[in-house]
């Protein structure tokens, strides 16, 4: 007999889990369904940065409401998940970046904003003591910060469970069907659930499921790069960003290094795997102590890759298919996901319990990576 739930969420990472825990809290009854284990890619491989500093206007609105559902994790999910708002800096090095900090503070002022500064060179270097002194400013956002993505997975995971989320892993999905009352999940070994709503957070793999739905939705893969240091004393809070190059630096409680930023790797979705790039890894290495030199003889310790989905805007994917009733997208994170976890959970539990939202996902329609749609539009 085929079990029915309420909704069946497809992807068992950070956006999958907040999702089911929101709508198990508001009484549904729900499903996840993932192919390996929890936070298998994406989601076990982030910096974890909770990061509103430079976001796209698109999604701006949305990452400062996460914020400040970050602010408040542990009412959540019982836990802070190592969340320290410390901040984050975006450094310029020259004028010319210097100048493109100050066109966006300025821009995002003159509409209201007032969560990104400006600060200069001596309130840079009280923040940073240790930064090269080439630096010439930087934007801040000071309620910014970084977490700690293992204790976030477990903490989603054991709340959706105590929610009473009923949790599936090493099981891929196959196939969607569409039925009077809703749609037929297919999986491995057989296995068959049905549920009147699916939520497709599959991640990387996440074009594949929304193509079983009808969907064609183009997706790209991100193949994101970090390196961890030794353990060092501790020298820097904030998370440390440079305008025009690729980099993300901070210092873990165990006083490691986590150094990132965009730096790409070789992906194989078909393999499911993510090969590391030691000579792109060592342009980070030098921004990093560029910035930083006394970092400079360090030891690093170890180096990992994740696969992710990438869409051509680079923003994600959130709401409703536009083929396909009773199914719901979030997906296409494109390496800054991590912060918008609560807030897009929460987002999918108002459209598919009531069928609609407050919350500013426009720019998120899936319709504008839609070749279908696209060519409808421009006729």
């Amino acid at each position: 007999m085929t079990q029915a739930y309420d909704v069946i969420v497809i992807g068992g990472g950070l956006h999958g889990l907040s999702a089911a825990l929101h709508l198990a809290r508001r009484s549904a009854r729900v499903l996840v369904v993932e192919k390996h284990w929890v936070g298998r890619h994406a989601s076990g491989a982030t910096a974890a940065g909770v990061r509103t500093l430079n976001r796209d206007r698109g999604e701006l609105d949305l990452s400062l409401e996460a914020l400040d559902m970050w602010h408040a994790l542990e009412s959540l999910v019982g836990d802070d998940c190592g969340f320290h708002p410390n901040g984050q800096i975006c450094v310029a090095e020259n004028a010319g970046a210097l100048s493109k900090l100050e066109a966006r503070v300025n821009g995002l002022r003159a509409d209201g904003y007032t969560h990104e500064e400006m600060i200069g060179p001596a309130e840079l270097r009280r923040l940073l003591p240790e930064l090269s002194h080439h630096c010439l400013g930087a934007s801040y956002t000071r309620r910014d910060g970084a977490a700690d993505p293992h204790r976030a997975l477990r903490a989603f995971r054991r709340s959706a469970v105590d929610a009473g989320v009923t949790l599936v892993e090493h099981c891929g999905v196959n196939a969607l069907k569409k039925t009077g009352q809703g749609w037929l999940v297919s999986a491995d070994g057989g296995r068959e659930w049905s549920a009147g709503a699916i939520v497709n957070a599959a991640g990387a793999w996440s074009g594949r499921v929304a193509a079983m739905a009808g969907d064609d939705i183009p997706l790209a893969t991100k193949s994101s790069m970090m390196m961890v240091s030794e353990r060092l004393r501790p020298f820097i809070k904030p998370v440390v960003a440079i305008m025009g190059r690729s980099l993300s630096f901070k210092q873990s409680d165990q006083g490691t290094l986590v150094i990132g930023g965009g730096l790409q790797g070789i992906p194989d979705l078909d393999r499911e795997t993510s090969t590391a790039r030691m000579q792109v890894l060592a342009k980070g290495a030098r921004s990093a102590t560029d910035l930083f030199p006394s970092v400079r003889d360090i030891r690093i310790v170890r180096v990992w890759a994740g696969l992710e989905a990438k869409t051509d805007d680079m923003l994600p994917v959130v709401g409703p298919s536009p083929n396909a009733p009773g199914v719901f997208h979030a997906f296409g994170f494109s390496g800054h996901g991590f912060e918008l976890v609560p807030v897009v959970g929460a987002t999918l539990a108002d459209l598919i319990l009531t069928g609609k939202t407050s919350r500013p996902i426009q720019a998120l329609d899936a319709r504008r990576l839609m070749p279908a749609f696209a060519k409808e539009k421009s006729s």
